[in-house]
């Protein structure tokens, strides 16, 4: 929904070779917003449909930030939500 409200939520998905990237965030064929749609939400849906464990660990947050700087809207909500993932990958491997 943070997304959506900035308009950052695609209805098409991007070509096949920009998500066979071999970059970290796949950063030299998509934007950060994209990755984050494309690629690690649905990696995440795809976990929770398969019964997959959870990452042991998440930083997404730091990368989010540095993303955003000077991006010309505020980010805060997307990066609340991406807090709200790395809390809870930090929580559950405490936990294990």
């Amino acid at each position: 929904m943070a997304m959506r409200q900035h308009q950052l939520w695609l209805s098409e998905e991007p070509p096949q070779e920009a998500l066979q990237s071999t970059q970290p965030f796949c950063f030299d064929t998509l934007s950060f917003t994209q990755w984050l749609q494309f690629v690690f939400i649905a990696r995440l849906h795809q976990i929770i449909e398969f019964q997959n464990p959870l990452p042991q660990r998440s930083g997404i947050v730091a990368i989010a930030e540095e993303n955003f700087k000077g991006a010309g809207f505020d980010a805060s909500s997307i990066i609340r939500c991406l807090f709200k993932f790395d809390a809870l990958i930090s929580d559950q491997a405490k936990r294990n």
